[in-house]
Parts: C-alpha cells; structure tokens; sequence
C-alpha cells in the first residue's frame, strides 16, 4: 500500500528548507532561481543559481522569487517549489504527497492563496498553510497548546514577526516587514556614503556573518571588502571596521526592537507575566546576528534568548503539525 509523502516547506526570503517525514531535512538552499532572459526557462535553482547572483551575463537573470517573507515572482516560486518537492520526493513516489507552507502571520488573503495555488501547481496533493510564528514556537520546543503566555520573534531574511502564543493559538501577532535583507541593504548604502564604494548582495551578508554586531563589540573586528569605486569606477579594497557596521544597521534593528515593544504593550497582563518570567525565544537566521538577543533586552528589559538550531524551527515546527494535522487542524489553512 502506498502511502502520500508528508513534506513542509520552509520558503523563506532568503533560504528555503525542506524536511519529509521520517527523514528529516531533506534540503537548505538560497531562494534563487536563475533563468534565461528569452524563454524565461529556469536554468538553476537554490546553490548554483546563489553562485550567479551579480555575476549573470546579458543571455540570464539570477533573482529571489521571494520579497519580505511572501512570494514576488509567482512563476519562478512555482518552479523552484516543483524542483525541491521532486527532490524530496525522489524516484519511485507514485503519488502527490501532502505539502504544508509557513506563511508571515501578517501577509494577505492574496499572498496566502497564491502559496496555496504555487504547493497545488508545483505537484501537492493537498496544500496546507500554518503561520510563522506558531510554527517556529512548535519547533523551538515551546510547549504553545500550554495555558501560559510564551513569546517568539522569528525573524528571517523578508520579515520578522513577533508573537504571544497561548493555549495552541497566536493570542496577538505583529509583523514588520523589516530583516536579514534590509540589514545587508544597510551595509550596502552605508559603504556607498562613506567609502564611495558599490558592494553586492553577497559581499554585504559577506560583512554582516563575518563582523556584524547589535552592539559594540569590546575587541573591534576588521574585515577587508572588495568593490567597484563609485567616482572612477574601478574595482578597489577598503577596511571595513566593526564599529562602524553596527552603526550602519543600527537603524533597522530599533525597526525589529520596535515590533516586538508593541506586541508586549498589547499583551493581557496575565501573559505578560508569564513573558517575564520565561523571556523572548529568537529564531530564524537574523536572530543568529551577533548580539541582537543582547540589544532585544536592553531594549525591553524582557530577557531575550536564542532557540536551540534557530535556522531549524520554523521548518521543523511545520513538519511537527503536518504530521499531527488533526490536533492543528484550527491552526491551518488548506486547499486539495
């Protein structure tokens, strides 16, 4: 008897993860298709086409078919999603399996629909929805259906959401549209202004792995960058300063402290201290930024923490309500 393949998908900004029952995780790529400007036809997906980013000639196109944690480019995320659902599958599978998607807990009707029409088009038999934040709460180990106030931030590469669970629900969620990818936008502009130097997308996460801070570091790091000048218009090295970094996205962090102030101000009293007393759990892969659990309780006064294998939650949390979909079934949305 054959049975349907159970696979959640973590489609994220900038990784997309993949785990299948009984196996595990199956996948962890960039989300980034690379196609061929004059049939539009995909030529690489995840790894290979991340290589291609900024280095594409006239003949291809290299993009993130995802924008602040919702899909952008609804053909080429169909694509990439029958591509990682075909390698989880692998050969001999006869039947559709049953594909569950995490969504930001603020994005539309619209968007939700269209991650349920790219699952259905992209080879699911049954599409399923779940929320971010009650899927990485569920996968940093929070005990959510619990009768006691627990507070998560995930935040990724498009967006971070903040959120108080309580009794198997989001009791209040607020979402900023505000992450990893504006942090490396900040670096950009700000080598631009000071340095006179244009840098890449890969470069300015290059920076921000490698000396990036939420706060000042007491040994300052050095790093040096290579780029095109931006007066004469050849390629140059600079000496990138840690100090300076967590100046230039200092900004778009007080954007991230600033979500998670206003979900707490909105908390019942009751959660509030429950919140206290457990403190915030931080996941997703911007959560890893140096410090930035350091910054979150100076900022609030709440004590801030990082989930065990924060990259990991939301993937593995999705994976833990698709297989026990009838405990979570008034959490999902479904369509198949």
């Amino acid at each position: 008897m054959f049975q349907r393949k159970n696979i959640a998908i973590d489609l994220g900004t900038a990784n997309t993860l993949v785990w299948v029952a009984g196996e595990g995780i199956v996948a962890n790529e960039p989300t980034v298709v690379a196609a061929s400007v004059d049939d539009n036809k995909i030529v690489a997906v995840g790894d290979e086409a991340k290589k291609m980013l900024g280095r594409t000639p006239e003949t291809l196109i290299a993009t993130r078919p995802m924008r602040d944690g919702v899909i952008a480019d609804y053909s080429a995320t169909e694509t990439m999603l029958r591509y990682f659902i075909g390698r989880a599958l692998k050969r001999g599978s006869f039947l559709k399996p049953n594909v569950m998607i995490c969504v930001p807990a603020g994005c539309t009707q619209v968007e939700r629909r269209a991650a349920l029409d790219a699952a259905i088009s992209a080879g699911a038999a049954h599409a399923y929805l779940i929320d971010e934040p009650l899927a990485a709460a569920i996968g940093a180990g929070i005990p959510v259906s619990a009768p006691s106030g627990h507070m998560i931030v995930d935040s990724g590469g498009g967006s971070t959401e903040a959120a108080v669970l309580s009794l198997g629900g989001v009791v209040i969620h607020k979402s900023v549209r505000v992450a990893g990818t504006k942090i490396d936008e900040a670096i950009i502009n700000h080598l631009k202004k000071k340095h006179n130097l244009v840098i890449g997308d890969t470069t300015a996460e290059d920076i921000k792995l490698k000396i990036g801070s939420a706060t000042k570091l007491a040994k300052e790091e050095k790093l040096e960058i290579s780029g095109r000048d931006l007066v004469f218009g050849l390629p140059r090295s600079v000496t990138v300063i840690s100090s300076e970094v967590t100046e230039a996205i200092k900004p778009v962090l007080l954007q991230i402290v600033g979500v998670v102030k206003a979900v707490l101000e909105d908390t019942p009293p009751e959660l509030a201290a429950d919140i206290i007393d457990k403190g915030i759990v931080m996941s997703g892969g911007t959560a890893s930024l140096r410090n930035l659990n350091i910054l979150l309780t100076e900022e609030t006064g709440v004590p801030a923490h990082l989930a065990d294998e924060p990259l990991l939650c939301v993937v593995r949390g999705t994976g833990l309500v698709l297989e026990n979909i009838e405990l979570w079934k008034r959490a999902v949305t479904t369509k198949g």
